[in-house]
């Protein structure tokens, strides 16, 4: 009996000995929470908008609001340092610079896309392909004596041109009046503006006469109601494409889009988290919902200007 229990004991010993040890436990990932504020150009909507929801699935706790108020109306909260991010399709003007200087905000400007603008007109209409740049002025311009579509060209119906555009606190109404009209703001205002895309595309594709302009990606979001019109800047007619907006043939309307990121934010780390993932994924998701993305230098030379 006492050689079974010695045996016994000795067993138990072995095999606790021989047990192999519980595996480690990996560290539980970082949690984040708080809130996120994002506004400013419709443009550039789509690409933050993506970019929150990716986000979320794996940092649930952080809620990211994005709000699309245009890029003008997006730096004026953001340079009250109401907001985190500004959605931007333009730079920054000198006078929105001052105005954040004033109110002791500093940012980081990220550029994290490519768009086109496109200028387009209803599937209905069977006459217009191509414009000229001295063509869309004329049309445009402050004080336009144009009003029928043969007063552009004379083998044109001589029918009344609806017109639709983004409205003056948009970064697409700036970028466009600056490189057709030369100069910013600049523009007839006989027509129907709206902040919000889908206005202009039910606008555009619901007459054979109308005419307006947009950034790409709602034009790609709706091409089945839309007709693009090639733009000739001198070099011949030239449809916005990913290739012709990439290498700049797309001119003058090809444009880089843009988050401006307050720097005081960045002391929380949701926010440097959050920012980070931006430009891990801008250049996939970019091109998701229709825009061009930046080379990989680009963006790790923005990665780079917020690590430091």
């Amino acid at each position: 009996m006492v050689m079974n229990l010695a045996l016994i004991f000795a067993l138990a010993c072995g095999g606790a000995e021989e047990t192999p040890a519980a595996p480690a436990q990996a560290a539980p990932a970082t949690a984040f929470s708080g809130t996120i504020e994002i506004d400013g150009s419709s443009t550039v909507f789509p690409v933050s908008e993506a970019v929150a929801e990716e986000f979320h699935k794996i940092h649930s706790d952080v809620r990211v609001n994005v709000g699309v108020s245009g890029t003008g109306g997006g730096f004026k909260r953001f340079t009250a340092g109401e907001i985190d991010i500004s959605d931007a399709s333009r730079l920054i003007k000198d006078s929105e610079a001052e105005v954040a200087e004033k109110n002791g905000i500093e940012y980081y400007p990220l550029r994290v896309a490519m768009d086109g603008m496109s200028v387009m007109v209803s599937p209905d209409n069977d006459f217009v392909e191509c414009l000229t740049t001295d063509q869309l002025k004329m049309i445009w311009e402050p004080g336009s004596a144009v009003s029928l579509w043969s007063d552009v060209n004379p083998s044109w119906p001589s029918k009344d041109i609806a017109l639709y555009g983004p409205d003056t606190d948009s970064g697409t109404f700036d970028y466009f009046t600056e490189e057709i009209m030369g100069e910013a703001q600049l523009s007839r205002p006989d027509y129907t503006a709206s902040a919000d895309d889908n206005v202009l595309v039910q606008g555009i594709a619901g007459g054979k006469y109308s005419l307006g302009y947009f950034g790409f990606s709602y034009y790609q979001e709706n091409m089945d109601k839309l007709k693009l019109v090639a733009v000739d800047s001198g070099n011949g007619c030239v449809l916005p494409t990913s290739e012709s907006i990439e290498n700049g043939t797309y001119a003058p309307l090809s444009r880089p889009l843009f988050i401006y990121v307050n720097k005081q934010s960045m002391e929380r780390p949701e926010v440097i988290e959050f920012v980070e993932f931006y430009l891990e994924h801008a250049a996939e998701l970019a091109q998701e919902v229709g825009y061009i993305k930046l080379g990989d230098a680009e963006y790790a030379a923005n990665r780079d200007m917020i690590k430091q």
